[in-house]
């Protein structure tokens, strides 16, 4: 990468050469220096993104995985120093603990190691197409100034001008845009369609920030005819990341799509053209919060992102070959496949399970409920199930409700609105959330504890929704104080009186010599128990 990008700045042709510098690098250096201090050569833009490399997660592990390697060669030129070398064998002298811890390490306390926001389909995608300036190598948050978090030019189809977080991460962390990708040596690249001779051609090809600057390149919505002739004499295009107008012939791209420019959550707002820019971003990062309802509604008007998202997400199950359906159960579909799809060696059946009421990362319920039907003819790509926050495999993250822009007795001043009846009483906006408790049975000084459905000093209602094992069991339906756990802990031996150690030499030992430190509910939280 460092080669390409010095005979790059440098204007030479070839892209591969040494990996250090000739004296040759160094005279030209000195020659463009002299130009630039000259007045005729060209600075630099730090924020060109053809100056930012993106680092992905597999390079990262990659020098994780390289210090725990050097480590490990340390380890064995010592070892080898010290030892014979008659007999050893390699397992004698080489260690693999210091690499798994490196990448262990990484992967578990490294900044941008993070837990995936799992609270509907959108959140999950925005989160694995999430670019960062901070973490190791990186910026922080103090020093970063206004020009690294401004919108660049080179951003236009590589990163999401709208889609950041307010506050103090505002443009350090952005959104690719959605049909961004990275080139081999990391730098981002955006699709562009090839116009020849004031004619729109299906040839599609990628540009890196690099690349683009010498070209002239159309929006997406120029005027053309049927036969792809691009219609009048000035068209508004962008060369070498200014606006500028120029005739049809001299054009050589012109944009896919208008919605190149912005990440995936912001082309879900339908109408965004018509937004305020600070609103857009407000809605676009409200949208990845939304948590899933009970009964999932697609939305009325949307802007045709809905199916991808919920299919890419992975959420909703796809079918991997085509066929006919054989038999549906909310757990399960059988699918027997087409003859003509089926390779020597493979099972003609495709057996899909379903996750059933699983609790996600953020506590919510992710199901997957069937919504084909038995005899249906599918093909290889189509939507077989629903997932959380999906209707018939779309996007459907909220409810399609009637609203009225109207004043009603002053109960929706400002920005507070009113809910009918019905609305509460249909469960629209009905979630079920899932969470995990957990109960530990120690070995403690005194004694081990011990898990029981044998209490002291707690009445038969608290106790009967325990098994004989102390657990409760499932199904039952619970409130906060109830025990879900009996456990009692052994207390310390307290000083006996004279008529107490009478009493225990006659009836033996009495039960009150462990306290009671059972898991309970925990205030605020009724439920069901399913599992």
């Amino acid at each position: 990468v460092g080669r390409m990008k010095f005979n790059r700045r440098l204007g030479r042709e070839e892209v591969t050469g040494p990996g250090t510098l000739t004296t040759e690098d160094i005279l030209d250096v000195m020659k463009e220096l002299i130009n630039i201090r000259n007045g005729n050569g060209q600075v630099d833009d730090i924020d060109h993104l053809g100056n930012r490399r993106i680092r992905s997660v597999g390079e990262m592990a990659e020098n994780a995985f390289r210090t725990g390697l050097v480590r490990v060669e340390r380890a064995v030129r010592d070892r080898l120093s010290l030892v014979e070398s008659e007999g050893l064998m390699p397992q004698d002298i080489i260690n693999a603990k210091p690499v798994a811890a490196a990448v262990k390490e990484f992967f578990g306390s490294s900044q941008l190691s993070q837990f995936m926001d799992q609270n509907n389909p959108l959140s999950e995608v925005t989160h694995k197409r999430r670019v960062s300036a901070l973490g190791p190598g990186g910026l922080t948050r103090e020093r970063a100034g206004f020009e690294v978090r401004d919108v660049h030019p080179t951003h236009y189809g590589r990163v999401c001008p709208i889609e950041t977080p307010e506050g103090p991460n505002i443009g350090l962390i952005n959104s690719l845009s959605v049909y961004a990708r990275t080139n081999h040596y990391g730098f981002l690249e955006t699709p562009y369609r090839k116009v020849k001779n004031g004619k729109v051609t299906d040839e599609v090809e990628y540009l890196s920030a690099i690349e683009e600057a010498q070209y002239s390149i159309a929006q997406a919505n120029v005027n053309i005819d049927k036969n792809g002739k691009i219609l009048g004499d000035l068209i508004p295009c962008r060369h070498q990341n200014e606006f500028t107008l120029s005739p049809p012939d001299k054009i050589d791209y012109m944009d896919v799509s208008p919605k190149q420019i912005v990440s995936v959550a912001a082309s879900l707002i339908p109408f965004l053209e018509h937004d305020d820019a600070n609103r857009a971003l407000m809605g676009s990062n409200m949208q990845r919060q939304a948590v899933p309802c009970l009964r999932a509604d697609k939305p009325l008007v949307g802007t045709g992102m809905e199916r991808a998202v919920a299919v890419d997400s992975g959420t909703v199950v796809k079918a991997r070959r085509g066929g006919v359906v054989d038999s549906v159960d909310a757990s399960r579909v059988v699918i027997r496949v087409n003859e003509d799809e089926t390779q020597a060696g493979e099972p003609g059946v495709d057996i899909y399970n379903f996750t059933k009421y699983t609790r996600s990362n953020q506590n919510t319920c992710i199901n997957q409920k069937p919504i084909v039907k038995q005899g249906d003819v599918v093909a290889a790509g189509d939507v077989l199930a629903d997932g959380a926050s999906t209707d018939l495999g779309e996007l459907a993250l909220g409810q399609n409700m009637q609203v009225a822009f109207m004043p009603w007795n002053g109960y929706n001043f400002e920005d507070s609105i009113l809910l009918s009846e019905r609305v509460v009483k249909e469960d629209r906006f009905t979630t079920i959330h899932i969470e995990e408790l957990s109960c530990l049975a120690r070995d403690t000084k005194l004694g081990a504890e011990e898990i029981t459905a044998d209490i002291p000093n707690v009445s038969e209602g608290l106790l009967s929704k325990l098994d004989e094992s102390g657990v409760v069991y499932v199904g039952a339906e619970v409130k906060p104080g109830d025990i879900l756990v009996g456990k009692v802990t052994p207390k310390g031996e307290t000083q006996l009186t004279p008529e107490e150690k009478l009493l225990r030499a006659i009836f033996g030992e009495k039960a009150s010599d462990v306290k009671d430190t059972s898991l309970r509910v925990p205030s605020g939280m009724i439920g069901t128990v399913i599992d």
